[in-house]
């Protein structure tokens, strides 16, 4: 599409597209760089709809921008696909209820407020690529997390039957660790599920067998994941404090291109260590961030915990600061705000990460 300017010049028409994601369908509104809007168009969430979504684009104008709303789950496909295609795609969030509440909800509006928030500049983040060692790892952390939960609760249910199961079963299973529970529960044999003594041998003897076999996916899992943090990004997990849980869930933030994280500044304040502005009237101070990614944020956490019970100058720098009238969560805050500064410069000198502008 094109539009006269002036004496006969003709300049293509810019434009800003909005889409809302879904399972099994996305829809797309498209509008020019006064805000206009154009048309919208309704696609399958496959492949053959990604190619019918860009070919729709490419016929309204000079596509600026496609905005897209869950890159993270039902967006990831379709973002992956439109990078790929030369386009530049920009993570949008959902709109607030306030929003919704004043123009109600409906795909086509999610829609344009997608492709509105882009032209506006208030959505300006640059998604995850989804690609590379940093997404098997976020594969396997998540399996391993979920695993862990798992076998928590596996665990707490053998314990309460302990705790109810008949005097003479319970005296020979109390006190034991978890894993000591787990092979001695292992070991039963019920026999005839003829009275209540039988039937918790049986039901502790299965609860066993499933913990044993998540510990073993566990440690599976946890081995793949410290071979490849180690591989992906050394100078990261050479950093005092830093394990394969922690840099898996410091490289899964920054993602497979951390190239868009343009400072590490930017990386705290995507973390959540940045300190937040909280001045009014006379008062000028600022607060913790409640923002960020909290499991990046949760990674700096246990890196200062770790430093402050094993590094001296952490411990002299927390002594130091509260003697001066700092609260211990703000001397925290700030701990976690340099480790953050020093995590980018490992993930910007990774032989594995390409680099980030300074």
């Amino acid at each position: 599409m094109t539009a006269a300017v002036g004496r006969g010049v003709i300049t293509a028409v810019q434009v800003v597209i909005g889409v809302d994601t879904h399972q099994d369908q996305n829809v797309a509104v498209a509008i020019d760089q006064q805000g206009v809007r154009l048309a919208e168009c309704y696609v399958p969430a496959t492949t053959h709809g990604y190619r019918d979504l860009e070919r729709w684009s490419r016929k309204l104008g000079e596509v600026r921008a496609v905005g897209i709303e869950g890159t993270g789950s039902y967006g990831a496909g379709l973002a992956r696909f439109m990078t790929g295609r030369g386009f530049t795609v920009i993570e949008v969030n959902r709109p607030d209820r306030s929003i919704r509440f004043q123009k109600g909800k409906s795909d086509p509006t999610d829609a344009e407020m997608a492709a509105r928030a882009v032209l506006a500049g208030v959505a300006n983040a640059t998604p995850k690529s989804g690609e590379g060692e940093t997404e098997i790892i976020r594969m396997l952390k998540n399996t391993k997390d979920s695993a862990v939960k798992a076998r928590t609760q596996a665990v707490n249910q053998m314990k309460a039957l302990v705790v109810t199961a008949p005097a003479k079963l319970r005296e020979t299973l109390d006190g034991l660790t978890a894993a000591a529970l787990a092979a001695r529960c292992k070991s039963f044999r019920p026999g005839r599920l003829e009275n209540p003594t039988a039937a918790a041998k049986y039901a502790l003897q299965s609860l066993a067998c499933r913990y044993l076999q998540l510990d073993r996916e566990i440690r599976d899992l946890q081995a793949q994941l410290e071979r490849l943090t180690r591989m992906t990004a050394p100078a990261l997990v050479n950093i005092f404090g830093v394990g394969p849980d922690t840099a898996a869930a410091l490289l899964i933030s920054a993602g497979s291109n951390p190239q868009r994280i343009h400072s590490e500044a930017a990386f705290a304040s995507l973390c959540g260590v940045s300190p937040v502005p909280a001045s009014s009237g006379k008062t000028n101070r600022h607060r913790l961030n409640r923002g960020g990614d909290r499991q990046a944020n949760a990674a700096l956490y246990r890196i200062v915990l770790v430093r402050l019970s094993h590094d001296l100058r952490t411990r002299e720098y927390m002594d130091r600061r509260t003697r001066e009238g700092v609260s211990k969560a703000e001397v925290i805050r700030c701990l976690k705000r340099y480790v953050a500064r020093e995590v980018f410069s490992a993930l910007r000198h990774s032989s594995k990460v390409p680099c980030v502008a300074p």
